[in-house]
């Protein structure tokens, strides 16, 4: 057996046995008290929109697509996601002391205006999250006013 033979079989042996490492699941199906849609009564349109755009990486509960099966991307997304989620967990976000969540608010609000959010690497993969110029002003109106009044 020649030499790239040996490299390919070993590769194969090492993709089947990570298949069988077992990772977390950010998954529940609980919404807290504490989840800005619920602390701060959300219509129906701003949920939607952080639900579909911003909480699969920042909340307590991923919609995880078919291809989070396979390994090394699982360990990858849910590096991303834990990531995320200590910069940001709209499922904690009522529990943030007051200052807290005006920096975050305002901090959303300008990465959404300024089209650092939801990441170009997730709206490649869904392409739904992607914000239309109305859907942006929409969301920075919305927070906007939740800072104002906080």
């Amino acid at each position: 057996m020649n030499i790239l033979k040996r490299i390919i079989l070993l590769g194969f042996i090492v993709f089947a046995g990570i298949q069988l490492i077992p990772t977390t699941r950010n998954q529940s199906n609980a919404v807290l008290a504490t989840d800005i849609i619920r602390a701060f009564n959300a219509p129906e349109n701003i949920k939607s929109l952080l639900k579909t755009s911003c909480y699969d990486c920042h909340s307590n509960n991923t919609n995880y697509p078919w291809y989070n099966k396979i390994q090394p991307v699982s360990w990858l997304l849910e590096g991303h996601i834990k990531e995320a989620k200590e910069e940001l967990n709209f499922s904690e976000f009522g529990a943030y002391s007051k200052r807290k969540q005006k920096s975050k608010l305002k901090s959303i609000a300008s990465q959404i205006r300024d089209n650092e959010m939801p990441l170009p690497s997730y709206t490649f993969m869904h392409r739904d999250a992607k914000l239309s110029e109305k859907e942006k002003t929409l969301l920075e109106n919305w927070i906007n006013q939740l800072r104002d009044n906080l």
